[in-house]
């Protein structure tokens, strides 16, 4: 989903925060931006482009070509969370089981990350952010949705994201059809030899799934 630019209003809010001490997740989620658009502009204030407190109309530009750099780390953790929920969907929901032939379904609103069904038959869409989804995401998800509905009589979605904006949370509960899950790690550690020495214990990150808003 194409990134809707920062306005000049939630620009000084987010400079405001940024002097206040505010860490980029909270941010994204107090203002309604994503994580990266933070990262960009907080990028833009270390590097001197314009002070905290002062970001004029003329940056766009300068933070966009940052916030690309951002999108696109975001969007190779996307495809990584993908293979990784293909390969583990149980995780995401029992019983799920995958339906697309291991491919991003194609419908006219764009491209499903995930199809599966579930237990009672119902298609199951599932859609991937891997920063913080605002209520932007709900309205994409919503549109596969009607989408699938076209052909399917039992549809739901499943949105999983690092976090939630409240407007998000907020549009999740006006729609019964929509789950909000929030994606996380936990670390195990495996010593690894090496001839008679231990080398440092190697990171293995395991994901790990809560439910914002579950709804039937």
């Amino acid at each position: 989903m194409r990134t809707t630019p920062v306005s000049q209003q939630q620009r000084q809010e987010i400079l405001a925060l940024l002097s206040n001490g505010l860490d980029n997740q909270a941010i994204a989620a107090e203002v309604g931006v994503s994580a990266g658009q933070v990262a960009a502009i907080k990028a833009h204030v270390t590097m001197g482009t314009y002070s905290a407190g002062n970001g004029g109309d003329d940056t766009p530009d300068a933070e966009g070509e940052v916030l690309s750099a951002v999108d696109g780390m975001g969007f190779a953790l996307e495809r990584d969370m993908e293979r990784a929920l293909r390969d583990n969907i149980e995780q995401l929901e029992a019983r799920l089981t995958i339906t697309d032939g291991g491919r991003q379904h194609v419908v006219p609103s764009g491209k499903i990350d995930i199809t599966a069904s579930d237990e009672r038959g119902a298609i199951v869409v599932i859609e991937l952010k891997a920063d913080t989804a605002d209520r932007e995401a709900i309205g994409q998800i919503l549109s596969y949705i009607g989408d699938v509905s076209v052909s399917a009589p039992q549809v739901r979605g499943i949105l999983v994201a690092r976090e939630f904006t409240p407007r998000a949370v907020a549009a999740a509960r006006a729609s019964p059809s929509i789950r909000l899950v929030r994606y996380g790690y936990h670390f195990t550690f495996e010593p690894v030899a090496s001839g008679s020495q231990t080398t440092q214990p190697k990171a293995a990150e395991d994901a790990k799934a809560e439910d914002i808003v579950a709804q039937s």
